[in-house]
């Protein structure tokens, strides 16, 4: 009985020190492959549309999406904030319309929008209506 629960205790422990950053395992993936890559790039915006399998760096994106949104990409490491850019930027400038897609789907009351609108107009991103 003290093994169990001295199991239970270090996962708990290790779920909480995880949970503190994303997981940087995928943070090397080529994005400019992907996104350059029609027929890649369709299976992660399938992906993340729910309608398609999913690589396993597609399927984390896909899980810590929400949250990232969410708590404004607290957990994130900096390479991630920084693809996260790119990808926003590719989106907005190359599929506006697949833009607007998942825009339905992760932010369907546009919270986030008008959250970081200041922010992505400072960057130079604009979010088409």
């Amino acid at each position: 009985m003290k093994c169990v629960v001295l199991f239970c205790i270090a996962v708990i422990f290790r779920a909480a020190v995880c949970d503190d950053k994303y997981i940087t395992k995928y943070d090397d993936v080529n994005l400019d492959e992907i996104l350059n890559n029609e027929r890649i790039y369709v299976k992660y915006f399938l992906c993340l549309k729910g309608e398609g399998k999913c690589t396993p760096d597609a399927r984390e994106l896909k899980v810590s999406l929400p949250d990232a949104l969410r708590t404004r990409c607290e957990k994130c490491s900096e390479k991630q904030k920084i693809g996260s850019e790119k990808i926003l930027r590719f989106l907005l400038e190359k599929k506006p319309a697949d833009y607007l897609e998942l825009e339905r789907i992760y932010d369907s009351d546009r919270k986030y929008r008008n959250l970081y609108k200041e922010e992505a107009d400072k960057r130079g991103l604009k979010i088409s209506r």
